[in-house]
């Protein structure tokens, strides 16, 4: 964080300072929740959760070098003590980038946001200093402690918005108010929680209603839903997408024989060739994406081909690609999933699986609502339809779902199978899989399969090939 002396913390948050000896002792280190990750010089905030209370670890964390604990409570050690410690994490937040100057970059959508960030992180830096949101710390808590581990170096901030609900993006655009903002899609994620997928474009448009005029929407073209919230900010609207009438768009799009796309990126300014390190056709929309908020800020489509094309996974367990010595490929893909990143993922194997054998070892999708019948049961006849050679459906109600699917889809279904948990589909892997074969291992994150994953990977980890 920028550093703040106590004095002006307290200040801003509107809270009372207790046990500081001297108020212009500043926080030079980074604000945290969690006490392990205590630096010298840091500022803790101790939230009071279901199973253990932050304010219990306030002397060890000033022991280990914090400058103070922001608290509910006096804790006996340097504090500033206010009536909600997350709001006024959120005041702190707001406060830090209004000093920075930075350019704010937000995005939003039902799938895709952290694959798309990573992206637009890697391709900014190569142009300025940037910081951006860690994983999927999207919401009230992680979207300002990302904020607030921004320097007075940083000059762009990424920043990933997700929303259970109407009024979240409204709430984080507060806190950190963008100049560019981005909709990536309106997919039927969280479709339980909001009703309909009109009901999340209402929330998720949230994001282009808080751009001032002097700033950029970044709309998906081919997205319906997303195309028509150009109506809805006073910014100037810049498309991308495969659409013809997309101001940055992909032409020729292709996969390599490993399933990496490949395509032309066209910018108002120029074309040139991107072959991404990443695997699936989907994140070709991911790519166009980072590229018109790359343009956006003044980067030339050589420049932003170039990043582009070197650009990693950052993030766990998001097609994560790892080959075995025995030439078994595990795609962990595990950290969670709906009805639109599952079909991306199945086509994606499909594709890397060329003249192998396929294995989809999937888990439920969380939070459909009266969707889930249908879409468990759709995934499980879209693996039929691609030909993937083996369904593991793992868990309860939703599982059988899947294999339903299959099963109904055609003959193919006999080769699907469902089991109750995560050890029984270990002990089939490892009974059946042999070289050459492609496991997709992909469910909501509540499934936890990324242990499945890593079980088949035990024993392989020092000859693997991660890519």
């Amino acid at each position: 964080m920028i550093a703040l002396s106590l004095a002006e913390i307290a200040s801003v948050v509107g809270g009372q300072t207790y046990d500081i000896p001297d108020p212009q002792v500043r926080v030079t280190g980074p604000v945290v929740i969690d006490s392990r990750k205590v630096e010298a010089g840091s500022l803790f905030a101790a939230f009071v959760g279901e199973r253990v209370d932050g304010h219990d670890y306030a002397r060890d964390v000033v022991d280990r070098g914090a400058a103070a604990v922001l608290a509910s409570r006096p804790v006996g050690v340097p504090a500033i003590v206010v009536d909600d410690v997350q709001a006024a994490l959120g005041a702190l937040a707001r406060h830090v980038v209004e000093r920075l100057g930075a350019t704010l970059v937000a995005l939003t959508g039902s799938a895709g946001k952290t694959s798309t960030k990573d992206l637009i992180a890697q391709v900014l830096r190569r142009k300025a200093p940037t910081v951006f949101t860690p994983g999927s710390f999207n919401n009230e808590i992680g979207l300002p402690l990302t904020a607030l581990s921004a320097t007075d170096e940083t000059r762009f901030l990424v920043l990933e918005m997700g929303a259970r609900g109407k009024g979240h993006i409204r709430y984080l655009t507060g806190l950190t108010p963008p100049k560019v903002g981005v909709v990536l899609n309106v997919g039927t994620a969280h479709i339980g929680e909001f009703g309909g997928r009109e009901q999340i474009a209402e929330a998720k448009g949230e994001l282009v209603e808080s751009l001032p005029a002097e700033g950029t929407a970044i709309l998906n073209a081919d997205d319906p839903l997303v195309r028509a919230m150009s109506s809805r900010t006073k910014a100037r609207v810049l498309l991308f997408g495969e659409a013809a009438d997309a101001d940055v768009r992909a032409e020729n799009v292709r996969l390599t024989e490993n399933g990496q796309p490949s395509f032309s990126l066209h910018t108002p300014t120029g074309c040139s060739e991107v072959t991404l390190r990443l695997y699936g056709e989907h994140h070709v929309s991911n790519a166009l994406a980072a590229a018109a908020v790359a343009h956006d800020l003044g980067m030339s489509v050589e420049e932003i081909a170039l990043a582009l094309s070197d650009a990693g996974t950052l993030s766990r367990w998001r097609m994560e690609v790892t080959e075995r010595p025995d030439g078994v490929t595990i795609v962990n893909d595990a950290y969670n999933a709906n009805p639109e990143s599952m079909r991306a993922a199945l086509r994606a194997l499909v594709a890397m699986g060329k003249g192998r054998r396929t294995w989809a070892v999937l888990g439920h999708m969380a939070e459909l609502g009266d969707e889930s019948l249908a879409e468990h049961d759709a995934v499980g006849r879209l693996a039929v339809r691609l030909n993937v050679s083996k369904l593991v459906a793992i868990g309860g109600r939703e599982a059988s779902w899947l294999q339903l699917g299959a099963y109904n889809e055609g003959s193919w279904g006999e080769e699907s199978v469902h089991v109750s948990d995560t050890q029984a589909a270990i002990d089939l892997l490892r009974s059946e899989l042999r070289p050459g074969d492609v496991v997709l291992v992909k469910a909501s994150r509540s499934v936890g399969l990324e242990s499945l994953a890593q079980a088949l990977l035990e024993g392989f980890e020092n000859g693997g090939d991660a890519r």
